[in-house]
């Protein structure tokens, strides 16, 4: 069993910066892929990035391939999602996600989830 608790989220201008980071439970932290969704207001959740289980493959949706990047430290059972240039559309709750079979970074993008965490607010202003 693996348990996903994010933090980091807030409240930031446009333009801002804020990183997440998701601490992970569990011995098999560094065997599968893992990512990020979110979901905003009204809306359905969306993938937003993947990597696979050695952290050498990313996947980032196209919407912030030039201003969020994600990384995981195995070591320290933490993944992480570097968010710059934020914008009010970035506004929503962020989840963190786990596989607990797969271990490509595709795999969380064809939504292969086996573990959610509870989610973080990130909210951006105009």
């Amino acid at each position: 069993q693996v348990q996903l608790v994010e933090s980091g989220g807030g409240l930031v201008q446009a333009g801002g910066s804020l990183r997440l980071s998701c601490g992970a439970s569990g011995r098999t932290f560094s065997m599968y892929a893992m990512g990020w969704f979110r979901q905003a207001p009204g809306k359905e959740r969306e993938f937003v990035a993947a990597i696979n289980n050695v952290g050498r493959h990313t996947v980032v949706i196209d919407s912030v391939k030039d201003r969020f990047a994600i990384s995981r430290d195995n070591a320290r059972n933490t993944l992480s999602l570097q968010m710059d240039s934020l914008k009010p559309e970035d506004t929503a709750v962020y989840y963190c996600a786990a596989s607990d079979r797969f271990t490509t970074a595709q795999a969380i993008l064809d939504n292969k989830v086996a573990y959610w965490g509870q989610g973080t607010q990130v909210t951006v202003s105009s």
